[in-house]
């Protein structure tokens, strides 16, 4: 579908000498530094391909003629208004906007944890940054790149026609875009990583950590009237998301199959939570900036955009936490032949 450069082949190594590196059994977790590590990648370029998706699809709102505006002609001296003064278009745009630029704090977030995993000169420090990592990794490779599916999706339709065929290039981003949920463990695998590994591995302390170091950005920010609603909104989706996680743990206790069909849709429920801390913080910035300056174009884009995502981004939590909740059962009542009955 995509990726055409990439030298990617089958090799088969039949009747080959092979030499033991490290001690016996301990290649997995040997493999998984290199894994994660290309995980996080995976999660960057899919946010990548959102970038590029979103730049195209700007330019192109700006550029295409179609319609009036509902409100009034917005370019009397035109044939047409652009299709960015449409509000189906905007809510396309801004939704990008917001997987985007809430995507590259997230990674930002990340890449600073993993600075301080290798710099801090507090063992705890570095610790605590470690434990953080290993909790965002599946978030950022699984989440990022669902993110990207949409986002690009969102290109190809943004563009209509000409965003289905190949002239105008964002059709290429959502094909190369498709492989991110697939390669360096499927998204469904980074979703039992982060449920059934991070989370009830550790007994629920991971969730409870990074829960902790949000409600650190709800205190330092929720005091700002602009802020204050947003905060809330944050700290509500917060005690959910802690319920729902002791929920599933019980669950999971008496029958080992809730955690796979909690999985993805858990994976989701956290994804949209952290991205709200991000822009929860760039909020907060954008609105001390704005104190000073309020004509400051950038911050106003940021706080529009913020409230945006936490109006009509992030209430996708409760579905998500709904289908979580709504067990295996369903999943498994079916058997392998039953599927093909028509």
């Amino acid at each position: 579908m995509g990726i055409h450069a990439s030298p990617t082949c089958v090799m088969h190594f039949n009747e080959s000498t092979g030499w033991l590196l490290g001690k016996p059994n301990a290649g997995l977790a040997c493999m998984f530094t290199m894994m994660n590590q290309a995980r996080l990648g995976v999660g960057l370029q899919g946010h990548g391909l959102s970038e590029l998706a979103w730049q195209a699809s700007i330019a192109y709102a700006n550029d295409r003629l179609q319609g009036r505006a509902m409100s009034g002609v917005k370019e009397p001296g035109k044939a047409a208004d652009p299709i960015i003064v449409h509000p189906d278009v905007r809510r396309m745009l801004l939704t990008q906007k917001a997987f985007v630029e809430g995507g590259r704090v997230l990674c930002f977030l990340t890449g600073r944890e993993i600075d301080s995993a290798h710099l801090n000169p507090d063992p705890q420090a570095r610790q605590a940054s470690n434990d953080l990592i290993a909790f965002l990794t599946p978030i950022v490779k699984g989440f990022l790149t669902e993110a990207a599916m949409e986002v690009t999706s969102l290109a190809v339709q943004i563009h209509g026609g000409h965003g289905f065929i190949r002239q105008t290039g964002v059709e290429q981003l959502m094909r190369d875009a498709r492989i991110t949920p697939i390669y360096e463990g499927t998204n469904g695998v980074q979703a039992l990583d982060l449920l059934g590994r991070k989370v009830f591995g550790t007994g629920g302390k991971s969730q409870q950590m990074i829960a902790a170091r949000i409600v650190d950005s709800i205190r330092k920010f929720g005091g700002m009237p602009e802020i204050a609603p947003l905060a809330a909104d944050l700290g509500r989706r917060l005690e959910q998301w802690g319920r729902l996680t002791a929920e599933l743990g019980l669950a999971a206790k008496s029958n080992p199959d809730e955690v796979g069909a909690a999985a993805t849709d858990y994976l989701h429920v956290s994804g949209y939570i952290c991205l709200a801390w991000c822009w929860l913080v760039a909020a907060g910035v954008a609105a001390k900036k704005l104190a000073e300056d309020p004509n400051d174009d950038f911050y106003t884009a940021k706080l529009v955009t913020a409230r945006h995502y936490f109006s009509r981004i992030l209430p996708r939590v409760d579905s998500h936490a709904a289908a979580a909740r709504a067990g295996s059962t369903g999943l498994m009542a079916l058997t392998a032949d039953q599927f093909a009955i028509a």
